[in-house]
């Protein structure tokens, strides 16, 4: 199979690197890569939301198979123009895509299918959504309704920092058309898990579960990020919680995209908050986790490649997905300025002693190559990964290998892990 992945992260290189290992595929590309993707494949420069130029590129080179990474060229309709042009995309519809792309849309099938989620409303009026933040009171959480780079939700302590996150979307637009809308809801308490399941549109296979830390600080304070850190197993997310979730909230989410003519096709990750009640749902994404899908495949025994052919063919049902019994984790290192106005340009060495420590897998995030040098071009900038018979285990490598990587203006969180170690 020749197969074509588009992205340029951690993401899409743990992607490159778990496709890259499957006996089926002969032939990958990316676009537009990285440094370190460039290992795995052959990078090409193409940018993920060029859609013409992607399946332009996919037709010329007879490409099987298209595995967008960003949610982004999902929601401007990638997966529509390879359908058009008869190739097979593992991603869903620009129409399916907005279970992303619109929060206020995903809150309305869920209420159409009875999944479980926080009370919410939704709101194009600023002054109208302050009103219902001094009705309700604090906590109380604010998200922009559409795209943010996992950057637009505010969980706000009081009635005051709510009314500054509205201003801040709606009015300052900080993250531009994003914000035009807001949806807010109730603050639900609880541990918050990452869940992913496969899906052909009729089914859904099981895909793992992750926990990640949005939260730039140590003991998760500070302004959410895109992901800091993340680990797999989540100890407190049994398999009787996965078949609730496959139950309560996979399953009716299929059935009501098909019911709106859209069915799902491709990842669904599904976070969630384990309240007393049960699961809840907090949000939908149309692809994998970024850094969940690191852990994912550091851990995962299957093809990835089939298993994605036979959710575009419609056959999942014939397929099971197998992990290994170990405990995986990704740090995120960033640069200096992070989640804010990054510090680029600077030079990373030491990647070839962090990559030798036992155990240990480095994915490029935010890297260009300048010169014979790795130098950072983004805010999240690596993630240095590792697996372990225990989590501690796996923690310890990954931060020797931090140890080992000298880049003063780069800095990550110390205690990715620490809710499965406070258990």
């Amino acid at each position: 199979m020749k197969v074509l992945l588009v992205g340029s992260g951690g993401r899409e290189h743990a992607l490159a690197w778990a496709i890259a290992a499957s006996p089926l595929v002969e032939r990958l590309w990316c676009a537009p890569g990285n440094p370190g993707i460039a290992q795995e494949a052959t990078c090409v420069p193409i940018g993920a939301t060029d859609i013409p130029a992607l399946v332009a590129f996919a037709r010329e080179n007879a490409v099987d198979l298209v595995v967008p990474g960003p949610e982004a060229p999902l929601v401007a309709g990638l997966a529509d123009a390879c359908a058009e042009a008869g190739i097979a995309c593992f991603g869903p519809s620009a129409a399916a895509a907005r279970l992303e792309g619109s929060k206020a849309f995903m809150k309305e099938v869920c209420a159409a299918a009875g999944v479980p989620t926080a009370p919410s409303a939704t709101f194009t009026d600023a002054e109208a959504a302050k009103a219902h933040v001094r009705r309700e009171g604090a906590p109380i959480v604010v998200k922009a309704d559409g795209l943010a780079a996992g950057k637009g939700v505010v969980v706000a302590a009081t009635v005051a920092e709510a009314e500054a996150a509205i201003d801040a979307f709606m009015r300052d637009r900080v993250h531009g058309e994003a914000g035009a809308a807001v949806v807010i809801e109730a603050c639900l308490v609880g541990e918050e898990v990452s869940f992913f399941a496969l899906c052909d549109g009729a089914h859904a296979v099981p895909f793992g579960a992750a926990q990640d830390h949005k939260r730039v600080g140590e003991g998760d304070t500070g302004p959410n990020t895109g992901g800091m850190g993340a680990y797999a197993p989540p100890p407190a997310f049994t398999p009787e919680l996965e078949r609730q979730v496959m139950a309560a909230i996979v399953q009716p989410t299929l059935a009501e995209m098909v019911r709106r003519g859209a069915p799902f096709r491709g990842v669904l990750f599904c976070g969630l908050m384990l309240t007393e009640a049960g699961p809840r749902l907090l949000e939908f994404n149309v692809r994998f986790g970024d850094p969940e899908c690191q852990v994912l495949m550091l851990r995962l025994m299957s093809d990835l490649v089939p298993a994605m052919q036979a959710a575009c063919d419609g056959v999942l049902d014939r397929f099971a997905v197998r992990f290994e019994p170990v405990s995986a984790i990704a740090v995120v290192m960033a640069a200096r300025g992070y989640p804010g106005t990054p510090v680029t340009g600077s030079e990373i060495r030491g990647l070839d002693r962090a990559a030798a420590v036992p155990k240990v897998r480095v994915f490029h995030a935010g890297t260009r190559a300048e010169g014979g040098r790795i130098v950072a071009a983004g805010g999240r900038v690596l993630n240095i990964c590792a697996t372990g018979t225990t989590l501690a285990e796996a923690r310890d490598a990954a931060y020797a290998a931090i140890d080992a990587i000298d880049w003063p203006e780069g800095f990550c969180r110390r205690d990715i892990g620490h809710r499965a170690f406070g258990r």
